[in-house]
């Protein structure tokens, strides 16, 4: 089984997968919109990302979905958390994968850090975040998981 990671944002949805085993994270890509309200396409691209992992009888199809949570530092839940639950739901009702919450609590900051360490460009940095933050996501949960948490 692989685990699909989403790092939901106004503009642009990161998007990582779990290896078969659910042991590491890997970035995918990035899904861009023109606004924040525009979801038909994102929900269809990662349709076809789930239908691509499922595809020619793989074994290792995607069979659920973790979907970073953006609470405030202080652990309130703000606007973006309203909007992200209702991206659940669209996840939710689209796919028909459960879908976890994950705090995502400074994960954009581990994410650059990461891309720094990494070599990578200050202005080249802005095209991986989004999907390495989706990766970040990912492992935090997959960790917790192995760590039976």
């Amino acid at each position: 089984m692989r685990v699909l990671g989403l790092d939901y944002g106004t503009k642009t949805v990161g998007v990582a997968v779990s290896d078969p085993l659910e042991i590491t994270a890997q970035p995918l890509e990035t899904i861009e919109r023109k606004s924040a309200g525009k979801l038909r396409q994102t929900l269809a691209r990662i349709e076809a990302i789930i239908e691509e992992y499922g595809a020619a009888g793989q074994q290792e199809k995607i069979e659920k979905i973790v979907l970073g949570y953006p609470k405030n530092m202080n652990n309130t839940e703000g606007d973006r958390c309203e909007a992200t639950v209702s991206f659940k739901n669209d996840l939710e009702r689209r796919t028909g994968l459960e879908v976890v919450l994950w705090d995502e609590r400074l994960t954009t900051v581990e994410a650059e850090r990461i891309l720094m360490d990494s070599g990578v460009r200050r202005e080249n940095r802005k095209t991986y975040i989004d999907k390495m933050a989706a990766a970040v996501i990912l492992q935090n949960y997959l960790d917790s998981k192995s760590n039976g948490m």
